[in-house]
């Protein structure tokens, strides 16, 4: 059994945690999830790409998809609090 990362835990609760905020009017439960969803992401980064002379592998095609996935819900979520997210860093 494969345990999942910080990230895709972050991001699985991400609908969960969207829905709460809207049920509720509470932008702050919003705000939290994309901290743990940002903070996560932070800690993932450096697994990211190949390092080196390391190759490509689809694990890092993989774990590239779920960064990707990570840059759109901090987007998203930022974007319904108002907030506009840089295009860049």
């Amino acid at each position: 059994p494969r345990e999942d990362t910080p990230l895709v835990t972050a991001l699985a609760e991400y609908p969960h945690a969207l829905a709460h905020a809207a049920a509720h009017r509470a932008p702050d439960r919003l705000a939290r999830q994309l901290v743990a969803v940002a903070d996560a992401l932070l800690a993932f980064q450096h697994t990211v790409l190949p390092r080196g002379e390391e190759k490509p592998s689809a694990a890092h095609r993989a774990r590239l998809a779920l960064a990707e996935a990570a840059g759109t819900v901090l987007a998203g979520g930022l974007s319904l609090l108002g907030i506009d997210a840089p295009d860049h860093l």
